[in-house]
């Protein structure tokens, strides 16, 4: 039995091609897969299904994705919503990181890197594990907030591991700059190029491959070797 046949996933999107096609692929992999085709009608489901984890678009009529999942925050904090965006919208995207989303994906969505998502996502809700197996035989061990590659802990400053634990937080998809800046930096005034001299150095400390590069976007986690 895998992790995802235990949880209850809610899907807000407008388009209804888009949520049928997605069901369609997808959907039966899980206990239950809920649809609803705005912020305000999966808002209502939300309350009656208290989904596991919430999958939505970002723009929408009614209410948008980011209004409903700041809303879904406020009444469960810990229940990961998964934000589709295209990538025109990355001013939108910004509004994501205070909103706490825990996932954004560019659209077109391939529902194989969805999936991929949300077991990455089911195992952390399902085993709560303290130890992330990362790309390249590295390792993150969240208790201690250190990084192992086998079994030898890796030498890193405060903000080098502050940068990790929230790529590691987003493993499998991108982390915005802003949001590097913000968890990292807290908003202290950063050039980009003190950034990637930044990135340069925890490279030089880990793997070439290991943190990849998005321009123009983030950065996130090589778990492909």
């Amino acid at each position: 039995m895998s992790d995802l046949s235990k949880l209850v996933i809610l899907f807000v999107e407008d388009e209804d091609d888009l949520r049928d096609a997605l069901e369609s692929a997808i959907g039966d992999e899980f206990a239950k897969f809920i649809m609803a085709r705005d912020g305000d009608d999966g808002l209502k489901k939300f309350k009656k299904y208290k989904p596991d984890i919430v999958v939505t678009d970002i723009m929408m009529p009614v209410m948008d994705g980011l209004n409903m999942a700041k809303e879904i925050k406020k009444l469960s904090k810990q229940t990961p919503v998964v934000i589709l965006s295209a990538f025109s919208e990355k001013e939108r995207l910004l509004g994501a990181i205070d909103a706490g989303i825990d996932k954004y994906l560019i659209k077109p969505i391939d529902p194989d890197e969805l999936l991929r998502v949300l077991k990455v996502l089911a195992k952390e809700l399902l085993t709560h594990n303290d130890s992330v197996e990362l790309g390249f035989g590295y390792q993150f061990d969240k208790n201690r907030r250190v990084l192992i590659k086998e079994g030898v802990t890796i030498f890193l400053t405060k903000k080098e591991l502050l940068f990790i634990s929230v790529l590691v937080k987003n493993l499998g998809v991108f982390v915005l700059h802003d949001e590097i800046k913000k968890s990292v930096w807290t908003n202290k005034k950063v050039t980009d190029s003190a950034i990637r001299t930044f990135i340069k150095r925890v490279r030089e400390k880990t793997d070439k491959e290991f943190i990849k590069n998005i321009p123009g976007l983030g950065y996130k986690i090589n778990t492909q070797e």
